[in-house]
């Protein structure tokens, strides 16, 4: 740093102009990683320095203005300092404003939790640029509680504006609460509704953690907002964001990952007041513990450690089950927890006497309530289920499918409908050994579609493992051991199981209406025909059942919903794998050529991640599948 005797006046609008054009160059990390942590030292007790460092900023010019307050944003060690390297910048500046404002909040998403705090504990440090963080608050708060941006944003997104929200909302003051208190409820109001109509699990916890982070600001001392879901390090991390961390708590001389980590490793996990009350709480003066103590304690207590409850004995037969499950007496309790929990094995013991009330089984299982609190209910009752199911296979799937459609049914009914069917098709689909199917009694069936569990993950690993089998690879050995081959069982029943399901979708009941806001059925509904085509694999039916597959998924190849376009990805790809490529070269080259340039459109602009990645993917097998047919010998 060069230092001019004798006051006289100078101009750094050449240093500016050398700052701007290295950084717009892409050389930010080697000046700025010098010119940083030298300017902060010398700003920090000397205004004529904060003066020159404001006035270098300020000459740069507005065409690389990007490109230099982006550097100081990610290299400043902290808000307060980013405060003296800028000074008001933003308030002076119009290209500077648009940069910290708009562009690095709500235009951009990739960047680091530490830069978020820099960006808006710096708009806090100052009365003139307080007004700026509120307009960003209300900005953040527009976007996040729009349906169509929830929608249409990558889930990443979400989760950067999100956390920009919450380190808002932990700089505002009591006044500035109360002057907006209206729009943040309204928000928050409308900003949950779009986020629990979403399918995707991740976006409805986003949803509930910020509305309660927004709660607690508007009702300190009342009533706050509370919702049930499992809490996550994501989670963790956002509610974190409400506590504003010390100065000097941040490292100066960390990279912003690593600064980000050790900030919000270094908050208190307990409150201080609530570590003292919890200690108040386990000393107890022995005066207390004399009152407490009652004449009775001297008595004996009577020794019952190897007493035993009354078991009660299960039903035997089939019919046995039927009565005992529709029966409403208070005291068969204890009969039905035992039928309840007897009744799979008892199905698979006795195929011919279920054949015989299968339907009636069927109808009595899926309208089964828990009367009882036990462990494992929805388990024991969707097992029931597959094993009706599998016994007898066609008047059982005959009565489910159409009972997808019927009225008067909840949005949980049809969805474990959609399950028992994946669960049953897999059943059926493995081979058999030694009068033993792979699914037992004790085993946990390898696909779960449960309450708040991702239908595709497990069986998209079995398709990726498939896949993986179809690409040729050098050196990598013997893989894995082949396994004795037996009949399918799914070959002659997987018309009754697909068909059904695929035929009234677009027809919308009076409580159901799964191209309207019953979305989320609709997205199980794509994923299990994804999961029926892929096990169809080698039966009659299967050429037929990929042709309406593929109308199906172009039907609804624009659908909003990340978690449908997700499903109809995977369909693609169980087509791909399941289908002949002879027949799909006789049968379906139009519609496959008409899909590939979809496919390529998704990957390119899909705003999804995971959509992208499956598009990519069935691109890849479509080429594989033209060399496979070219290098066919006409």
């Amino acid at each position: 740093v060069c230092f001019i005797p004798g006051g006289l006046d100078c101009s750094i609008s050449f240093v500016s102009h050398v700052l701007g054009k290295v950084c717009v160059h892409g050389r930010q990390k080697e000046i700025l990683g010098v010119l940083v942590p030298r300017l902060t030292d010398l700003t920090k007790s000397d205004c004529i320095w904060q003066r020159i460092c404001w006035r270098l900023v300020e000459c740069v010019p507005d065409r690389w203005m990007e490109a230099v307050v982006l550097g100081f944003v990610q290299r400043a060690p902290g808000a307060d300092v980013l405060s003296r390297l800028l000074g008001n910048l933003v308030v002076k500046n119009k290209k500077a404003q648009f940069v910290v404002t708009q562009k690095i909040l709500l235009l951009q998403y990739g960047h680091t939790t530490a830069v978020l705090q820099n960006v808006l504990g710096y708009l806090s440090l100052d009365s003139l640029r307080r007004t700026l963080l509120l307009r960003v608050l209300q900005e953040l708060l527009e976007t996040w509680s729009s349906s169509s941006a929830v929608k249409h944003s990558p889930a990443e997104q979400q989760l950067y504006i999100s956390k920009a929200i919450l380190i808002c909302l932990s700089h505002l003051r009591e006044p500035e609460i109360e002057s907006c208190r209206q729009e943040l409820l309204t928000s928050m109001m409308e900003g949950v509704k779009c986020h629990l109509d979403s399918s995707l699990p991740q976006l409805r916890r986003l949803g509930m953690v910020v509305a309660e982070s927004i709660s607690l600001k508007l009702n300190t001392e009342g009533p706050v907002l509370k919702f049930e879901y499992e809490e996550d390090d994501e989670t963790r991390e956002l509610k974190s964001l409400l506590v504003q961390t010390p100065s000097f708590c941040v490292v100066p001389s960390l990279p912003d990952d690593d600064r980000s980590e050790k900030a919000d490793t270094a908050l208190p996990l307990v409150p201080e007041s609530n570590e003292k009350s919890h200690t108040a709480a386990l000393v107890m003066p022995d005066e207390e513990l004399d009152a407490e103590l009652d004449s009775d304690d001297d008595l004996v207590p009577y020794d019952m450690s190897e007493d035993k409850g009354l078991k009660i004995k299960a039903p035997v037969y089939i019919r046995d089950c039927i009565e005992v499950l529709t029966g409403s007496r208070s005291e068969d309790v204890d009969k039905w927890e035992a039928t309840v929990k007897a009744l799979e094995s008892l199905v698979r013991k006795n195929p011919a006497a279920t054949r015989e009330v299968s339907v009636e089984l069927a109808k009595i299982l899926l309208h089964l309530e828990e009367k009882t609190c036990i462990e494992g209910f929805v388990e024991l009752r969707q097992r029931a289920q597959v094993a009706v199911l599998t016994t007898d296979p066609i008047p059982v799937a005959k009565y489910l499918t159409s009972q997808f459609y019927s009225l008067n049914y909840s949005l949980r009914q049809r969805m474990d409908i959609l399950d028992v069917l994946v669960l049953a098709a897999q059943e059926l689909s493995c081979p058999k050994f030694h009068g033993k199917t792979k699914y037992s009694g004790a085993q946990k069936p390898s696909i779960q579609l449960l309450p708040g569990s991702d239908s595709s993950k497990d069986w998209r690993r079995i398709v990726d493992e498939r896949i993986k089998s179809k690409t040729r690879r050098f050196n990598m050995g013997q893989s894995h051991v082949e396994l004795a081959s037996r009949p399918n069982e799914f070959n002659s029943v997987a018309g009754y199981f697909f068909f059904p399901l695929i035929q009234h979708f677009d027809r919308p009941l009076t409580t159901f209406d799964l191209l309207g806001e019953d979305h989320l059925v609709l997205g199980r509904l794509v994923h299990t025909l994804a999961i029926l085509m892929y096990l169809a694999v080698n039966t009659v039916a299967v050429t037929a059942m990929g042709k309406a597959l593929l109308e199906f998924v172009w039907a609804l190849r624009f659908h909003t919903d990340s978690y449908v376009r997700q499903g109809l990805l995977s369909c693609i790809s169980s087509l791909l794998l399941s289908v002949p490529a002879e027949h799909i070269l006789a049968d379906m080259t139009e519609e496959l050529l008409e899909t590939q340039s979809w496919l390529g459109d998704v990957m390119e602009k899909d705003p999804d991640g995971d959509c992208r990645r499956l598009a990519l993917q069935n691109l890849l097998l479509m080429e594989n599948l033209k060399k496979k047919l070219e290098a066919v010998p006409s």
